[in-house]
């Protein structure tokens, strides 16, 4: 892995002399009280302004204070006028323009392109707050305020939309954001270093069309340098032997061995040895992507087999007449430089001008840390790899537990409990390749599937030792455990679930096996459910050893790429089998550049090789069908069993329709329920998919009464919601 100079070793910007602004700016008058005459560096978001480091405005905001600038932050401004974009004058040096923690879509609109009533960025969670397609309509008024002031771009809805796109809301392949924003430049990923390398080149007054060699960002280009040697992506090999290769179609060869390792397999992707600082891979043109499904899978494969820091190659992209460039992925931060970030002076609270209103997205994470950064684990339906990328950057302990006594001694409210110590995975938290020159080699898309990488340390013991910790620091009640936990890595440490089960669990613990047959599995990029019965005999063990009664909450997802009605019912068997009712599911929502979404419109399977004759991936892609799908995952909502009985009908399986334990839907429709009076037979037909928040058993409602009486029960509750990253919907 190549170096980066040290965040947080330029020369500091001469207005440092103004020091350390309470709060950044949001108007005029906080302006004038911090002495300023105007901002260096305006930063303009899609979410309400929230000082804390789970919000990426504050985090970009407090370290270019940091560097010496003055920063400004406008956020949620009125889009149908210029006005609100001017309120704190022009900006000396730039516009940041972002949506905000979600792109703009998943967070406006459901899985079924239905918009949501609620926004938890904004103040009391107020709707239609931020326009569709935020950062295209932020960076087009920007330019219209001042014409002249550079305009960059980033954040995760950038970060996804840099290439063409799927978008699934339009249903139809985009152009690279950067030409509908008319910015002057993208920032993808984690933004800091590029961020601030670009605030310290315009400082000194280099123009911004001159800014060209910045990794993790793209631009836009007439011509490709002279120093470049440019490769095809169609002359490409895929993941296999160096050797050369006439049809990059054919048939898949095994994979080369790491060098000087031969423990496992490393994923190389040219026959050629190319130098990755002066090679540009060209991929198929916006047009051509647009035009052809087979060309856009195997455009998505080249791209997510680009994004090593340690060998990616810069990538081109023609639109029309232009192109787009993206350079390599920035160097992850250093932990000296990611304990820094964290150790900035935050407020950790909501802006003063939001005064009493409740930001729920803030509510939910004001008594969190986060531990660490991004997620080796490549399930081809997320979006943290994408943005964050495969290696995982981690803070030292001595960082966490600070942060763990800031939040104990000025956080308002705060009871003694720590809501979660975590980050994108609960557990990936200082794990890595167990040598650098593989890391450097390696194009793996995961390095958990289809097994577990033998060069990945799975050594859980600095985590065991971070939790044992941070519960012992005086005030500290409990310390939670609520991300997202990969379960096939955590039962390679039973010491680590011990710890995790014995402590940190608040009676219910959330994990993600998302299905159940391997079809689905597979192209999810998940591990089978034989590491999820291991994890459960774990848990349970430890539970009843800490005398405790604690309950696992299976998440699942519905009509995922490569998913059939026979998967689905499988799934609901199970959930009946194994005594689980799901409060809330989740359908597929194809979000922009995941592998997943390019499985959902081409049709294809960019995890293999991708050719006219390749794989063919199916998708539940009307209405009815997504409702069918997630009916399954609700078999036991009577509002459903319309849809069920139908279906089950015509897949042959009208023996699960009774009245016995063995069936999986009633024959007869309960009065009010499915459009339907009680004690009549129904005529199947699709009901309108409606899902509630809860709906709970006879044996939930004993439970409950049992606890009032003092007494335990063994029945179980699941939420079939998914627990994601942060472009999760």
């Amino acid at each position: 892995m190549q170096n980066a100079r040290d965040l947080f070793s330029y020369r500091q910007y001469w207005a440092k002399r103004f020091g350390i602004a309470p709060e950044l700016p949001m108007s005029r008058a906080e302006m004038d009280a911090l002495g300023w005459d105007s901002c260096d560096i305006i930063l303009v978001t899609g979410d309400a302004y929230v000082d804390h480091p789970s919000f990426g405005m504050a985090v970009i905001g407090r370290v270019l204070e940091a560097q010496g600038f003055r920063v400004g932050i406008i956020a949620q401004p009125d889009w149908t006028s210029v006005a609100d974009f001017q309120r704190l004058g022009q900006p000396n040096l730039f516009f940041g323009v972002t949506a905000g923690n979600m792109d703009s879509m998943v967070n406006r609109y459901t899985s079924d392109r239905k918009i949501r009533s609620n926004d938890a960025y904004t103040p009391d969670g107020e709707g239609g707050k931020r326009p569709d397609h935020s950062v295209v309509v932020y960076a087009q008024r920007c330019r219209e305020a001042y014409k002249a002031v550079p305009i960059v771009i980033g954040g995760i809805e950038a970060s996804l939309r840099r290439i063409a796109h799927y978008d699934y809301w339009s249903d139809k392949v985009r152009r690279s954001v950067l030409l509908d924003a008319k910015a002057d430049m993208l920032v993808y990923g984690n933004g800091e270093r590029q961020v601030v390398e670009i605030a310290h080149r315009l400082a000194r007054r280099e123009p911004i069309s001159e800014i060209t060699d910045v990794r993790g960002t793209a631009l836009i280009r007439k011509h490709l340098p002279e120093q470049f040697s440019e490769l095809d992506s169609t002359a490409l090999d895929t993941p296999g032997v160096i050797t050369p290769a006439v049809d990059p179609y054919q048939a898949e060869p095994a994979c080369e061995q790491a060098p000087e390792q031969g423990e496992e397999k490393v994923i190389q992707l040219h026959r050629r040895r190319t130098d990755p600082a002066t090679t540009v891979v060209r991929l198929p043109s916006y047009e051509a992507v647009k035009a052809d499904e087979v060309l856009y899978a195997h455009a998505s494969r080249v791209f997510h087999l680009e994004t090593n820091p340690g060998n990616a190659r810069a990538l081109v992209q023609r639109h029309g007449a232009r192109e787009i460039w993206i350079n390599p992925p920035p160097i992850p931060l250093s932990t000296a430089e990611l304990d820094r970030v964290f150790e900035l002076p935050y407020t950790r609270v909501p802006h003063s001008t939001y005064g009493a209103a409740r930001i729920p997205a803030y509510e939910m994470i004001r008594f969190s840390v986060n531990i660490m950064r991004g997620c080796f684990g490549g399930c081809t339906f997320c979006s943290i790899t994408e943005h964050e990328g495969r290696i995982i950057q981690s803070r030292s302990e001595a960082s966490i537990l600070n942060e763990i006594e800031t939040i104990r001694d000025s956080v308002p409210g705060f009871t003694g409990i720590i809501s979660d110590l975590g980050g994108p995975t609960a557990n990936m938290y200082r794990l890595a390749c167990k040598d650098e020159k593989t890391e450097s080699l390696c194009r793996r898309l995961s390095c958990v599937h289809p097994r577990i990488c033998k060069n990945l340390n799975t050594d859980h013991s600095a985590l065991i030792h971070l939790y044992q910790k941070a519960r012992e620091l005086p005030g500290i009640k409990k310390v939670l455990v609520a991300s997202g936990l990969r379960y096939d890595l955590a039962v390679e440490s039973p010491e680590y679930v011990k710890e995790l089960v014995s402590h940190h669990v608040g009676g219910y613990l959330k994990i993600a096996p998302e299905h159940t047959e391997e079809g689905p599995l597979s192209k999810m990029m998940k591990p089978g459910m034989g590491s999820y019965d291991r994890f459960k005999t774990m848990f349970d063990k430890y539970s009843k050893e800490a005398g405790k009664e604690q309950y696992l909450i299976p998440y699942f997802i519905a009509a995922h790429p490569g998913t059939t009605d026979e998967d689905m019912l499988n799934l609901a068997l199970w959930l009946k089998r194994n005594g689980f009712r799901a409060d809330q599911v989740q359908a597929f929502l194809p979000s922009p550049m995941a592998i997943a979404t390019a499985m959902y419109h081409s049709g294809r399977n960019p995890l293999k090789r991708v050719g006219s004759n390749s794989e063919v991936v199916s998708s539940p892609k009307g209405l009815k069908h997504r409702r069918l799908h997630k009916a399954f995952l609700r078999y036991h909502d009577p509002n459903n069993s319309p849809l069920l009985r139908e279906a089950l009908k015509r897949m042959g399986r009208a023996d699960l329709i009774g009245n016995g334990k063995r069936h999986l839907i009633p024959t007869w429709q309960p009065e009010g329920t499915g459009g339907k009076a009680e004690g009549r037979r129904v005529t199947p037909k699709a009901n309108s998919g409606k899902s509630f928040r809860t709906t709970h058993t006879a044996a939930d409602r004993g439970r409950r009464k049992d606890k009032r009486a003092g007494n335990k029960s063994s029945s179980k509750r699941v939420s079939g919601k998914r627990r994601g990253g942060r472009n999760a919907p």
